[in-house]
């Protein structure tokens, strides 16, 4: 679970229904499933081949994907977050032989982890997007785009790539993690009226929208926006579970 520090190096589904959403999340996107547990935890992970790219858990009060963001001391971070305004929901927890992580909001209140993974963990080669199966885009809703910029800049090093102009939506603002990838690592925007908080939404690659589309809704999810063709040529859906956790799919192909 190596990760350069400042990036997006883990995904994690809290769900009411592992089971459900574990075949749901395999057929949409390709992945696999695989219990870990131990220690008296349920884990699941989603996996390409031997890779692990997410992970799941059983906690049907908080219902979503949530993204862990690599840091080098996860104890400083915490103070350096709180101190620019965000709020410690977990306290910093290991999990021995594998990282050690907080959970925590930025100062909108989008949810995020920080963790410092152990060394001794390796690091796994994963497939590069727009592999499918594959996240290929990281994107946040929040209610100040600046603030919000600003708070992802000064913690963790991104840096913006440019403003895209979305008319009556706002801005949409283009950040790189700083691995300086023309078309950046993800987005941010002032969150429309139907979504009720700031949150991170993750886009996963896959073959091809419209067989995506067909897939989603023979296992129950729902299209909520899409599909809708993006700067660069992709297509993009915004969806829902069957549990009701938000996500997304992107691919290069119709």
């Amino acid at each position: 679970m190596f990760t350069p520090k400042g990036k997006f190096g883990w995904f994690e589904l809290m769900t009411s229904d592992t089971k459900a959403a574990g075949k749901f999340y395999s057929d949409v996107v390709g992945w696999t499933t695989k219990d870990v547990s131990g220690g008296g935890m349920q884990y699941t992970t989603f996996n390409l081949g031997d890779v692990g790219i997410a992970g799941m858990l059983h906690l049907p009060q908080h219902t979503g994907w949530i993204g862990y963001i690599a840091v080098d001391d996860v104890d400083a971070h915490i103070e350096k977050i709180v101190e620019a305004g965000g709020k410690l929901w977990k306290p910093a927890t290991d999990v021995p032989g594998m990282l050690r992580f907080a959970v925590m909001s930025d100062p909108q209140g989008a949810a995020i982890v920080v963790f410092t993974p152990n060394p001794a963990m390796g690091n796994p080669v994963r497939p590069a997007p727009p592999a499918n199966g594959t996240i290929g885009w990281h994107e946040l809703y929040t209610t100040d785009i600046d603030g919000a910029f600003d708070f992802y800049n000064k913690l963790f090093g991104w840096t913006k790539v440019n403003d895209m102009d979305m008319g009556p939506m706002g801005v949409y603002r283009i950040f790189d993690e700083g691995d300086h990838k023309q078309m950046g690592d993800g987005g941010m925007m002032n969150k429309p009226p139907q979504i009720p908080v700031a949150c991170w939404n993750f886009y996963f690659c896959v073959d091809a929208i419209g067989a995506a589309i067909k897939r989603v809704e023979a296992g129950g999810g729902k299209v909520l926006n899409g599909p809708q063709q993006v700067p660069g040529g992709g297509w993009i859906i915004q969806g829902q579970d069957p549990q009701g956790a938000m996500f997304s799919l992107l691919s290069n192909n119709e």
